[in-house]
């Protein structure tokens, strides 16, 4: 028992004891993002160009790159949901309703790929061939396999 407040600990990670009213953070949604190593170099890419920035004024679109590189790794990804499929970019992210989702697949490289309804192929940033259930997963569906 906590002395102050008379309440015993939580055990196992449980979250006993724990009020998760506040929390906003919707658990229907999956999200695959870069793995964070991605980031950590960048910031020190960064840190790492300060010097040569700083020597003249004229230096300073030196740090665009790794700026824009952080700022890549730290949004690009994908989200899914039961509505839709979102694919994240450095400046925008685009909307893919799953009704518009002909095939889910992977490329030659191990990548997530949806081929659309109309023909185009989309690949999905940070998906790869071992996450396809867990995204199929996110719109309420089971996994089936291919034939082929």
């Amino acid at each position: 028992m906590h002395p102050a407040t008379g309440v015993p600990p939580a055990r196992n990670g449980t979250g006993a004891g724990c009020d998760h009213s506040g929390v906003s953070r919707r658990a229907d949604t999956v999200h695959f993002r870069h793995n964070q190593a991605i980031l950590v170099a960048a910031i020190v890419a960064f840190i790492g160009a300060l010097p040569l920035a700083t020597a003249r004024w004229w230096l300073l679109w030196v740090l665009l790159l790794p700026l824009a590189l952080i700022v890549w790794s730290w949004r690009a990804g994908t989200d899914a949901d039961a509505r839709e499929l979102r694919v994240r970019a450095l400046v925008g992210q685009r909307r893919v309703p799953w009704e518009r989702v002909a095939e889910l697949t992977t490329d030659a490289r191990g990548h997530g790929v949806v081929r659309l309804d109309d023909g185009e192929l989309l690949v999905l940033p940070a998906v790869r061939a071992g996450d396809l259930p867990r995204l199929v997963s996110a719109t309420g569906q089971q996994p089936t396999e291919s034939a082929g």
